[in-house]
């Protein structure tokens, strides 16, 4: 089986992006961890999969495969590189475009094929959201970890997230901690965990050890949570400037209550394929 696929990045968090073979099943899960092997395969964060529409009004369906080869709820710099894929191939037209995923229905807004805005919904800070083992909502909760007692904001963002504020992303013990948290038994599907700095009221910087992917260069629903927990602390404005490693992003929500968009760049890589 041959896959044609394009490998692209937003603020350096890469994907290949593909369509799902017609005649035959999608690559398992072993065979999609070495793809994602940086070294032996293509490399990648996640493995974007577009998929024929399945509800009225949304342009297609996609499904996202973390570097683990496991399927994950949603990716916010996966769901931007796949409209401006979609719009780069002709496939539909600048503007709003709807897409359909496991985690929900997304709205992307194609303003041009290397910036993409997405909608990503109302966040969800109820526990069972995540889902996360605590007795009801707080803003933080105490979390033991790896002989650390570690404060966490905690939230949906179709996926889930846990937050921790540091002094210095430079020093934050994202390696040490990153993967204790992921796994950590009160997140019972594990959990994406933000290491986030509070530079002003409207920058913030982040680094984000990802659910079956590792530390990242940029995770945009990482971005959005990291925002979310930071604006319902008081500490940041209504429109944030999330500094990774891999560059920048740009998040944008009124409140509670409220939908959460997520905003930068889309950039492709190269095209290429592959023979299974």
């Amino acid at each position: 089986m041959r896959i044609n696929f394009t490998k692209m990045h937003g603020a350096g968090n890469d994907f290949i992006v593909f369509d799902a073979p017609r005649d035959a099943p999608l690559p398992g899960p072993e065979q999609l961890r070495r793809l994602a092997n940086r070294h032996t395969g293509i490399g990648f964060d996640q493995a974007m999969v577009i998929r024929p529409a399945r509800k009225p009004g949304t342009a297609v369906h996609y499904q996202i495969f973390n570097a683990d080869g496991h399927e994950v709820e949603q990716c916010g710099n996966g769901a931007r590189c796949v409209a401006s894929l979609l719009f780069r191939q002709g496939r539909v037209p600048a503007g709003d475009v709807l897409m359909d995923s496991l985690g929900g229905l997304v709205r992307a807004r194609v303003e041009r094929a290397d910036w993409i805005s997405v909608e990503m919904g109302v966040p969800d800070f109820e526990p069972a959201a995540l889902p996360f083992d605590a007795p009801g909502r707080q803003e933080t909760y105490a979390l033991h970890a790896d002989g650390d007692t570690v404060q966490i904001g905690a939230v949906s963002i179709g996926n889930p997230h846990a937050v921790l504020t540091v002094e210095s992303v430079d020093t934050a013990p994202v390696s040490r901690l990153g993967p204790v948290i992921e796994a950590h038994p009160r997140f019972p599907r594990h959990v994406n965990v933000g290491f986030m700095q509070v530079v002003d009221r409207k920058d913030i910087r982040l680094r984000v050890y990802e659910r079956g992917a590792g530390e990242t260069l940029a995770c945009g629903t990482g971005a959005c949570a990291a925002v979310i927990v930071g604006r319902s602390q008081g500490l940041l404005e209504p429109q944030v400037r999330v500094h990774v490693p891999g560059g920048e992003l740009r998040v944008d929500w009124a409140g509670p209550g409220e939908p959460v968009w997520l905003s930068g760049p889309a950039q492709v890589a190269f095209e290429g394929h592959v023979d299974l």
